[in-house]
């Protein structure tokens, strides 16, 4: 079992999560992040550290439709391992559902 980022990471993207990863398995898209599944260790450790409640283990319904692009996305996008400054506006994004159409397919600048 690992652990996916979902589309509540779009356009908050606060980076908790990468400060407590013991394996740096985080990557960094323009608007979200993502765990890669195959250097995921299961800790957990991330997950109650994100303010916008996006991560989850793959067992969870919410998961099934964001693994694969987590999978995809690791393979594409530079590793981050330092906690960056959110977007601005994260906090204007936090709560908002339905955010997957906003999905960006571009790495982190």
């Amino acid at each position: 079992m690992t652990y996916v980022v979902t589309e509540n990471c779009i356009r908050c993207k606060y980076m908790d999560c990468v400060e407590v990863c013991p394996v740096d398995c985080f990557y960094a898209g323009e608007n979200m992040l993502v765990i890669n599944p195959s250097e995921c260790i299961d800790c957990g450790v991330c997950e109650p550290e994100c303010p916008a409640k996006a991560i989850v283990p793959d067992s969870d319904d919410r998961a099934s439709a964001w693994a694969e692009t987590n999978a995809t996305y690791a393979g594409q996008w530079p590793r981050i391992t330092r906690k960056g400054e959110p977007p601005t506006d994260a906090d204007e994004w936090k709560d908002k559902s339905d955010k997957g159409k906003l999905f960006s397919a571009q790495p982190a600048a």
